[in-house]
């Protein structure tokens, strides 16, 4: 179970709980999410990334992006750490700029083993898992009946056994017993007393 207000103070705003399948709640965060695009501009980023990363990201916040609002400032330089060429274009970053930036991109990637996207999209999966770890409760339900039976037949020294007492026991039911009776009756009174006589 997700403790809401947990969520809310870890994520710094406001979180309201929608059932698509039962249609509740999508009015409410409608209008939480205008709300919150109208007070944009107040918003500041909670989430940090790792220590390099962060180190680049700040790099070129202050070498490239000073001109632009502090508010758009993480956001585009995040873009350009992920090498993203519509930014480029539309910041109209320069070739001195670009080279200083890729220095920097290229010196966390060697550092943290990875390329610049991989590295950004990695961060981010980290920080959604901290989040959730902090506000999610699971119930401890144990095994289910079906996980118990997955766990017999399928064990590495169980399983061939199992396999051919169950290949055998249908053998057996379809030959001897009821498949046996199904041929007598077909052949005894199906087609030789009913079918005759018609």
């Amino acid at each position: 179970k997700i403790n809401t207000a947990q969520l809310a103070a870890e994520l710094g705003c406001k979180v309201v709980e929608i059932s698509a399948l039962k249609g509740t709640g999508i009015n409410e965060a409608s209008a939480a999410a205008i709300e919150a695009a109208k007070s944009m501009e107040k918003t500041a980023p909670k989430h940090k990334f790792c220590g390099s990363v962060e180190h680049v990201i700040d790099n070129i916040e202050k070498a490239v992006l000073h001109d632009i609002s502090e508010e758009q400032q993480r956001w585009n330089a995040i873009k350009l750490f992920e090498r993203d060429n519509k930014v480029y274009e539309t910041l109209g970053i320069s070739d001195m700029q670009k080279s200083h930036i890729e220095e920097a991109i290229a010196a966390a990637e060697k550092e943290m083993d990875d390329d610049s996207e991989s590295i950004i999209t990695n961060e981010r999966y980290i920080y959604i898992a901290n989040v959730i770890n902090g506000c999610l409760k699971k119930k401890n339900r144990g095994m289910t009946v079906s996980d118990k039976i997955d766990k017999i037949v399928t064990n590495r020294i169980l399983a061939l056994p199992i396999f051919a007492a169950v290949m055998f026991i249908v053998y057996y039911v379809s030959i001897t017993t009821v498949g046996s009776w199904a041929t007598d009756w077909t052949n005894d009174t199906l087609f030789g007393e009913w079918i005759p006589n018609a």
